[in-house]
């Protein structure tokens, strides 16, 4: 089977810091043929990069917290534990938004940088694509408020022992998927990481 698409018709529904838009399109099927004419919406928004910042020295993780509009529908949860993060904007590499954003974020200097993966956040409707990166830090100077006061930003930097971390993990304290997916992988590589 050759897998192909159509797109019929994109209009936009929305434009502003983020653009909604509706496609209406057709696809080539697994058992043959083409489907039907079908709609979906697209929440279309930059690329973005995740940081995972961990001293293996200490063996300790830097998380933050902040607020999240899409966790205020449970009010109690919603300041995220979550890792450093944000948009890759036009011209910028994402090892720079990885350096960028540990430093405006976490106060973080990277003493390595190591892609973890790519991947997509929520492809069933959403563009954003994430660069995940392991930070290798120096954890000891590491806490505090940070974030930039023309992005709003209020985000509170603390460090963890790892086991700490793994736990938060797996009690349900930390609910992003961002995070989770770094921590996990953490977990399998944090010996190698220490050794080296």
């Amino acid at each position: 089977m050759k897998k192909q698409f159509e797109i019929v018709k994109k209009d936009v529904v929305y434009s502003g810091f983020y653009q909604m838009e509706k496609y209406y399109l057709k696809h080539t099927l697994f058992g043959g043929g083409w489907s039907g004419e079908f709609s979906r919406e697209l929440f279309r928004r930059t690329n973005c990069v995740a940081v995972l910042l961990y001293d293996p020295d200490a063996d300790k993780v830097v998380l933050i917290e902040q607020f999240r509009i899409g966790a205020a529908a449970n009010p109690e949860r919603a300041w995220l534990v979550e890792i450093v993060a944000g948009a890759i904007d036009e011209g910028e590499t994402p090892e720079q938004v990885a350096h960028r954003e540990s430093k405006e974020e976490a106060g973080c200097d990277i003493l390595e940088l190591i892609l973890i993966n790519r991947f997509y956040t929520t492809p069933g409707g959403s563009s954003e694509q994430i660069s995940l990166f392991y930070g290798r830090v120096d954890s000891t100077q590491v806490g505090g408020i940070h974030g930039l006061d023309h992005e709003d930003e209020d985000i509170l930097v603390y460090t963890v022992p790892f086991d700490e971390a793994y736990k938060m993990l797996d009690e349900g304290k930390i609910e992003s998927g961002i995070p989770i997916i770094a921590i996990q992988w953490l977990a399998l590589h944090r010996e190698g990481l220490r050794q080296g």
